[in-house]
């Protein structure tokens, strides 16, 4: 039998990636098979989903992507409605504009989900681990930077490459030094 860590709830877990997926299949299979209310429903029942489902240290991911990932699905299932039409262009924009227009409501309503349910989740703590993330990196960008160089707010962020980072170098030794 298996023990589970303290504090720890049993049961399926997903990466952001994971959930992501999930609501963009199963919003895009809707938007094949449905009407603008059943796909609006789909839409926040997988956004619902997969913010229950994904692991707490990933929430901030989750709660950024509904809109492109309705968008995402709405612009293929238009453009695959498209084909075929005299034109191309004309029909697969009138067809985005009306599908984005119908399910702008969904739109929302499934966003605010995500981000409600995250929210009670623990989406605070990971906005706070990001924050001091980055006030870490931009201490030791400072630190690093200081010699010389601008410093506090000025300092960059980035660290630079080490020096002959292009130049090619031998390890090692060769047969003739290791008989020496």
């Amino acid at each position: 039998m298996v023990t589970q860590e303290r504090g720890r709830r049993p049961g399926l877990r997903l990466t952001a990636r994971g959930a992501i997926a999930l609501v963009f299949v199963c919003t895009l299979l809707a938007q094949a098979a449905a009407s603008s209310t059943v796909v609006g429903l789909v839409f926040c029942v997988a956004c619902l989903a997969g913010v229950l489902l994904v692991q707490p240290r990933e929430l901030l991911s989750l709660v950024v992507t509904p809109p492109l990932v309705f968008f995402v699905a709405t612009l293929i299932s238009a453009l695959i409605g498209a084909f075929g039409a005299p034109s191309l262009v004309q029909a697969l924009g009138v067809g985005l504009f009306t599908d984005l227009s119908a399910g702008a409501p969904w739109l929302f309503a499934g966003s605010a989900l995500v981000l409600g349910v995250a929210w009670f989740r623990g989406l605070t703590e990971s906005v706070s681990e990001l924050r001091a993330e980055l006030r870490a990196n931009r201490a030791a960008a400072a630190a690093a930077g200081g010699r010389g160089r601008r410093s506090g707010a000025e300092a960059p962020v980035y660290a630079p490459e080490p020096e002959g980072y292009f130049e090619p170098r031998v390890y090692g030794s060769t047969r003739e030094q290791e008989k020496d």
